[in-house]
């Protein structure tokens, strides 16, 4: 059960090592874009090219869905980036509904992990593979692997990173249950001095407060790079940030100050520094490097 690309690897790494994958679980077709075009999931196209069944269900709780479902007589199922699912679906195979989830459980429970991770300066994260109950991102502990955060990483980068750490740990949690090799962890039972929570992020966590310190706006920066990604007001339109680096010796201009020579270099003023734009996208426009932008607007 998956949607995105990130589900696509898991997918991939299941068939390849062996595993039958007796049908596919994925969000409906819908329209995208300007011209509105049907829109298949990346976790469809793949299962079709594999020619795996797949099903795409408006509403899970559905009887006819559910008698679908039941007629695949799964062992168990797995859910990598998916959506929350009734206790009638996760509790329906034998041995269960494990869940691929993009951080080191318990801690960044919620939609966003990897963006989250990222924005908060983190220098690791990881994959974490568990069984799901009730409350969403709270079962027992299966397996885990942890992956490096570079101080430059985007979200972007760390994505694709879990991505393939998470599809290796996916298909060693498969055949560990398949062989009855494996213990279950509570999460309960993991010492932690405070919980950080991941949720969905929304437009107006996307904007930069540019009187924050500048290592707080570079990360949320890179948090939220490539998607949804950083905007700042310029010149009456929005300006998104996509690749920028951080700049300590700038001194006594106002935050949000734009600073530039018009050819080579736009800048932001922060506090206690400031923000070198190296990649951005305004309104109405494509997203291009710094100084194609600066060809062609007046600072």
């Amino acid at each position: 059960m998956g949607t995105p690309e990130f589900a696509v690897a898991s997918l991939a790494a299941l068939l390849g090592a062996g595993e039958n994958v007796v049908a596919v679980v994925t969000v409906a077709d819908k329209p995208a874009g300007r011209g509105q075009k049907i829109h298949e999931s990346a976790v469809k196209k793949f299962a079709l090219e594999k020619n795996i069944p797949v099903l795409q269900p408006d509403k899970l709780k559905d009887p006819l869905f559910l008698e679908e479902l039941k007629s695949f007589q799964a062992d168990l199922q797995v859910v990598v980036a998916f959506r929350m699912l009734p206790e009638v679906v996760w509790n329906m195979p034998p041995k269960g509904t494990i869940n691929l989830h993009a951080s080191l459980l318990p801690q960044y429970r919620g939609a966003a992990p990897i963006n989250h991770a990222v924005i908060n300066g983190e220098t690791k994260s990881g994959v974490t593979t568990f069984l799901l109950q009730h409350q969403i991102d709270t079962g027992n502990i299966l397996f885990k692997e942890e992956v490096t955060i570079e101080a430059d990483d985007t979200a972007g980068d760390l994505h694709d990173k879990l991505m393939v750490t998470g599809a290796g740990l996916l298909v060693k949690t498969v055949q560990a249950i398949k062989n009855n090799q494996y213990q279950e962890v509570p999460q309960a039972a993991i010492a932690t001095d405070q919980l950080k929570h991941a949720p969905k992020i929304f437009k107006e966590d996307c904007k930069i407060d540019w009187y924050k310190p500048v290592n707080e706006v570079y990360n949320l920066i890179r948090g939220l790079s490539p998607y949804p990604t950083a905007f700042t007001e310029f010149q009456g339109k929005t300006l998104k940030i996509f690749n920028c680096r951080p700049i300590k010796d700038v001194k006594n201009e106002s935050p949000s100050t734009v600073l530039s020579d018009g050819k080579h270099y736009l800048r932001f003023a922060t506090p206690n520094g400031a923000i070198e734009i190296l990649e951005l996208q305004l309104e109405g426009k494509k997203r291009m490097a710094v100084e194609e932008f600066l060809r062609g607007v007046r600072i």
